[in-house]
């Protein structure tokens, strides 16, 4: 029997599975991954070539709503990633709708310096 999904977890990691099956990170441009929680949003840079994490910032570290953790984390991915020499990065959104924190964390990357 087919398993049909009925909860928002699940299609979530379903449309994430189709996504990563065409998104790759490598060691010159990086996969931004977004995972988001009831309470933090939380961001790294991965290199699945090697299976690294490159760089990393989660919501416990910044104050506020998720709104301001979301812009704190894509500012200090962005200052982390131009640390270490990389300015292009492929973007994972985690398979959530690219809208709220998931836009903001992305639109603070890429004011921070970073190209996707």
């Amino acid at each position: 029997m087919n398993h049909k999904p009925t909860n928002t977890s699940e299609l979530r990691k379903r449309r994430h599975a189709r996504v990563r099956a065409t998104i790759k990170g490598t060691g010159a441009r990086p996969r931004l991954a977004v995972f988001r929680s009831n309470r933090f949003v939380s961001a790294q840079l991965i290199d699945d070539t090697a299976g690294k994490t490159i760089a990393a910032a989660h919501g416990r570290e910044f104050k506020g709503p998720q709104s301001v953790q979301a812009k704190s984390i894509g500012e200090a991915i962005a200052k982390a990633a131009k640390a270490k020499g990389i300015t292009t990065i492929v973007f994972d959104r985690g398979g959530y709708r690219y809208g709220g924190q998931v836009k903001t964390l992305a639109d603070a990357a890429r004011a921070g310096g970073l190209a996707f």
